[in-house]
């Protein structure tokens, strides 16, 4: 057990003869005590502060357990979010690529079936146009036929016949000779120029019938048939 500076202080020690002096020991004690109470009170100060110092070393290092804890949760949180965050982004990827690929498949039958309605409607209109062109043939050989046979009907003898003046049209037709419409009493018949025949009716005063040469009804059968032939 260590000494106290009380156990220095009351320590007592024997008197012999030519011994050591009482006061030089006493002093040198006496100054042996105050050393000693002011090492005792420095280590106490030393280990109050260490106290301390441990204290604060626990609080320290629990703080950093703890700080250490929570950064191993804060890391293991942050592996999660980023784990779900990929995972969160490839299903929007996925979906995304899914979406798109959707609307490029209906956008491409749309246009498939655009393209492929307009094409129908082109052959469908080519295949009319086709139609009315040869329609327009047909009619045109058709109406050309017509017209070349009322035209060789015009040109026909009758016609000529008809038209040519005889001598007693020649006499009426004289200027000389002729009176003026507004001369002649009401009721007298108009002669014509193309009047192949005459017919008087009493009854209608003043009427006059013109007789055409009859048109040859084969001919314009034999023109269909021949742009019949033609068209096939």
């Amino acid at each position: 057990m260590a000494l106290s500076p009380l156990d220095i202080h009351n320590k007592e020690f024997n008197v012999r003869m030519r011994g050591y002096d009482q006061d030089q020991v006493n002093d040198f004690l006496s100054q042996i005590i105050k050393d000693y109470s002011a090492l005792l009170k420095d280590n106490e100060d030393l280990q109050k502060q260490l106290g301390d110092a441990q204290e604060k070393v626990k609080y320290f290092t629990d703080l950093k357990d703890a700080l250490n804890q929570s950064i191993i949760v804060a890391q293991e949180a942050a592996d999660k979010v980023k784990t779900n965050a990929e995972q969160e982004a490839d299903l929007i990827q996925q979906q995304a690529e899914k979406n798109a690929q959707d609307l490029l498949t209906s956008s491409t039958d749309k246009a498939n079936r655009i393209v492929g309605d307009a094409s129908e409607k082109a052959k469908k209109i080519t295949v009319e146009t086709e139609d009315l062109k040869r329609q327009t043939r047909v009619f045109r050989q058709r109406l050309q036929v017509m017209l070349e046979s009322q035209l060789e009907v015009v040109k026909s003898p009758e016609w000529k016949e008809l038209l040519s003046s005889s001598d007693s049209a020649a006499v009426v037709l004289d200027p000389a000779n002729r009176e003026s419409n507004l001369d002649k009493p009401a009721g007298e018949p108009v002669h014509s120029e193309a009047t192949e025949e005459v017919v008087d009716d009493a009854s209608q005063p003043g009427y006059t019938e013109i007789i055409f040469p009859q048109e040859d009804d084969a001919a314009p059968e034999e023109a269909d048939d021949q742009s019949t032939d033609t068209e096939e």
